[in-house]
């Protein structure tokens, strides 16, 4: 949508590649290593800020190999529990996860994802042991959370949306610090009793170490005027998602705020790099 948007603004042709595996890092590496005029990009989300912590080594310099853009399209995350869960609120959810280890669990697409660290961070904030259940991909997970397999996941919402809008799932709560049109009647997870678990998803642009200046502010000036659209801004809340673009210097301490929060949930959980 974002690059559509750009080619209409500029006449200039965005074109997407989507360059799958290693959980993203094949793309970054390949725009790491592209030249610096300005013309070719990387795009990915919060999952970016999980790499240091999921690889011992990474085939690019995550500090200084590439220089963030924007971040625009903030996604507040959602717990969600099936419809007919007896956990109808958070409390209910939190009383029996701190009552034992394990006697809560959730899924995700598998190790090393959002979902699987989000959830992670969720226990840390609520004290309480939660017991993971990896799947090879997150429609599985959803799936195991729409037979009762499960007892819980973590998504972002535009990944929730359609579920609960089909009346498939409950939320218990949305992090974010106001409630979100799209879901009616749910609490922040501030709200809900959770004072301490703050996570975002948000999508990122980088582009390669030496791109002229001149070059990001264009894009971060198209990308402000693309973010103040109505077209974008119906496109995000409609997904329960926040648009908003937030640039350079700004977006590198988002981006290094979550990457210390992953890495501080990766300790917590003994996670083992591949």
């Amino acid at each position: 949508k974002m690059a559509q948007k750009l080619s209409e603004q500029t006449g200039q042709s965005f074109v997407v590649e989507n360059k799958a595996g290693a959980t993203g890092t094949i793309g970054v590496q390949s725009v790491a290593l592209a030249p610096a005029d300005g013309y070719t990009l990387v795009t990915n989300d919060t999952t970016y800020a999980l790499l240091p912590h999921i690889f011992k080594k990474l085939p690019f310099d995550y500090v200084n190999g590439l220089t963030p853009v924007s971040a625009f399209v903030f996604s507040p995350m959602g717990l969600a529990v099936n419809a007919a869960s007896p956990y109808k609120t958070m409390n209910d959810l939190m009383a029996t996860a701190k009552s034992g280890a394990n006697k809560v669990s959730y899924g995700s697409g598998g190790p090393g994802t959002s979902p699987h660290f989000a959830s992670e961070a969720f226990g840390i904030a609520i004290g309480a042991n939660l017991l993971h259940v990896p799947f090879k991909g997150a429609g599985e997970a959803m799936l195991a959370l729409l037979s009762g397999t499960i007892d819980m996941q973590i998504s972002s919402t535009p990944g929730l949306i359609g579920n609960f809008k089909g009346g498939k799932i409950r939320l218990l709560g949305i992090t974010g610090e106001t409630r979100l049109d799209a879901f009616p009647g749910v609490p922040t997870f501030s709200e809900a009793g959770v004072k301490s678990f703050g996570v975002l998803n948000w999508t990122g642009l980088w582009a390669p170490k030496g791109t002229p200046p001149d070059a990001l502010a264009r894009l971060q000036k198209e990308i402000t005027i693309a973010m103040a659209s109505e077209d974008i801004q119906g496109f995000a809340s409609g997904m329960g998602a926040q648009p908003r673009a937030v640039h350079g210097a700004a977006f590198g301490s988002v981006l290094k705020d979550a990457t210390a929060l992953w890495g501080a949930v990766a300790n917590n959980a003994n996670f083992e790099r591949q």
